[in-house]
């Protein structure tokens, strides 16, 4: 009896329902309808499909109900087994011809390969070329350690992330990302955390970005005019002497500190009454940096980045470059290592240093996807193998992240260079005038170029949609955003362009809530609304939270 009682057409459905459907097709069946036409008007010769009678027959039973329904009134609406199937939807034209829809499910999703590899290269970014300064200032023993414990515990925190969704019943959570998921159980402040934690990797990642593309350009420049005009300069006092050559270009005069920070910037801001007329003009630091506004706003207040899209595959092109550019090297250079322990000494670092929180701030956004990870899986062919994609692909960026790191801190030669000398930019380390880095520079300078705007499109999506409630309000609003914006990147590459310290910083703020916090709370509130979540699973969710806190406040203690 109670069954006679509920509407024959109600709205809701039970999870079981939703994970039946494909949730994930690009074709949302309940939005397209058929138009139907007279039969008198459909064109019998022509080449394409006509309207059967079975099709006018779906279509008056949708008119039926359309008629039924409201505007704002979804009590009413067609129930599933009016709705067409996947390989039964049609698109009428007026003329009467029928256009069948292709696209079902095996040609709207990526098998696990290319899924696998979608999420290498959205996670492969600035951070690799911080990797060996992040082992350098942890050491390489502890180094490596952290980059594999951390890599794990951000695939663990991922998973989480995936899950989530499906763990809310009764609700239709097919076009969530995990911001929905936060609001979900945390209301407003759940949406707006979510909200300005994402913005801090997304800015983060643009300063980072204006920091490199202006140290790429300066050097790219300061090649083409010594090539030109046959110049042969020393790039730094302390340097290798042999073919390949390595760099020292800020001295650390105390090997067992870290003046990396204070040394980084001082070699622009000497006495400029001495030099020539170019190099006056074209300084790392105080002119390159505002010579990238000319090219670069213009570009963020286009109302569309659909453009800049196109060239999304040179981030892989760069990344491969950048393998074979630290392989060549490595095997030109040799390996250069001792193991000291706990002992400093002139030219090697020890194994366990105090600055490993430095680390581990580099890697929570070099191994940060969560806030996107839900949309990439979706279109994985086979969704029951998602946490096994997901983990292989963790596994492909940790190794790609200790390749890079390991060959080019056992490669630095020492002596007759110390350690510590290696850079947060481990291009720096190379003169100007080697040809390959040259390459390198001007490849990951044009493809930064067309990723910027990318970065600024989303930053304006997140963030005008939520306040105005339109993606593009006005020319002046998003022009004083956009202002914002880059007046950050050019502060930071003038007066502070350690890309270490930035993205350390980054990843420490936006992982606090996004990797640690969110998801351990939501797996922990999951588990007792289903009653089973136990004592050991809150604990050790509990000093996950924790050690997001203490990562973030070791930050600022470095």
């Amino acid at each position: 009896m109670e069954d006679d009682s509920r509407p024959l057409l109600s709205s809701e459905q039970t999870g079981e329902d939703y994970l039946q459907r494909d949730s994930t097709n690009s074709l949302d069946f309940r939005t397209k309808r058929p138009f139907h036409v007279e039969r008198k008007n459909i064109i019998n010769d022509g080449p394409q499909e006509t309207v059967s009678a079975e099709a006018a027959v779906l279509n008056s039973r949708l008119h039926y109900y359309s008629r039924l329904m409201g505007s704002s009134d979804r009590q009413l609406s067609p129930p599933d087994h009016v709705i067409p199937q996947p390989d039964e939807i049609y698109i009428y034209s007026p003329l009467g011809t029928a256009f069948k829809v292709p696209g079902s499910d095996h040609t709207s999703k990526n098998p696990s390969i290319i899924t696998i590899f979608a999420i290498w290269n959205t996670m492969m970014g600035t951070s690799i070329l911080s990797m060996p300064w992040g082992i350098k200032q942890a050491g390489f023993t502890l180094g490596v350690f952290i980059v594999i414990f951390i890599g794990l515990l951000m695939l663990y925190c991922c998973y989480i992330v995936l899950k989530s969704p499906k763990s809310i019943p009764c609700v239709d959570t097919s076009d969530w990302e995990f911001p929905d998921v936060c609001q979900y159980y945390f209301g407003k402040v759940g949406q707006w955390s979510s909200l300005m934690f994402s913005m801090v990797s997304l800015v983060g990642a643009m300063v980072v970005y204006w920091v490199l593309m202006s140290n790429f350009l300066f050097n790219t420049g300061q090649f083409i005019y010594n090539h030109v005009h046959n110049i042969n300069v020393s790039d730094s006092e302390l340097e290798t002497n042999g073919s390949e050559k390595v760099i020292c270009p800020y001295p650390n005069t105390n090997p067992g500190g870290n003046n990396t920070i204070s040394t980084l910037y001082l070699s622009d801001n000497g006495n400029m009454s001495d030099v020539n007329p170019f190099e006056r003009y074209w300084s790392k630091t105080n002119t390159v940096p505002f010579y990238l506004i000319i090219l670069l706003l213009p570009l963020l207040c286009l109302r569309s980045a659909s453009f800049f899209a196109r060239f999304t595959f040179l981030g892989t092109i760069s990344v491969v470059y950048l393998i074979v550019l630290v392989t060549v090297k490595a095997v030109r250079l040799g390996f250069h290592l001792e193991f000291h322990w706990f002992d400093k000494t002139e030219f090697y670092v020890p194994e366990f240093r105090l600055l490993f929180p430095q680390l581990t701030g580099v890697l929570t956004l070099a191994f940060f996807i969560h806030n996107c990870i839900i949309t990439l899986m979706k279109n994985n062919k086979d969704q029951e193998n998602n946490v096994r994609d997901l983990s292989v692909a963790y596994l492909l960026v940790g190794l790609t992240y200790l390749y890079v790191g390991v060959l080019i801190f056992a490669a630095f030669p020492s002596p007759p260079l110390f350690k510590d000398c290696i850079q947060p930019n481990f291009l720096d380390n190379f003169p100007s005038s080697d040809i390959m880095v040259f390459v390198a520079r001007t490849f990951l300078l044009f493809q930064m170029i067309t990723v910027y705007p990318l970065l600024g499109y989303l930053v304006r999506v997140q963030m005008m949609g939520q306040l105005f409630g339109n993606h593009y309000p006005s020319f002046l609003h998003v022009l004083i955003l956009n202002i914002l914006i880059v007046g950050a990147g050019v502060l930071m590459a003038t007066f502070y362009p350690n890309i270490g310290s930035i993205i350390r910083f980054s990843g420490a703020i936006c992982g606090l809530a996004l990797v640690f916090v969110f998801p351990a709370l939501v797996h922990m509130i999951t588990l007792r609304r289903q009653g089973m979540l136990r004592w050991t699973s809150a604990i050790s969710h509990s000093l996950l939270i924790l050690l997001g806190v203490a990562n973030l406040v070791a930050q600022f203690f470095m």
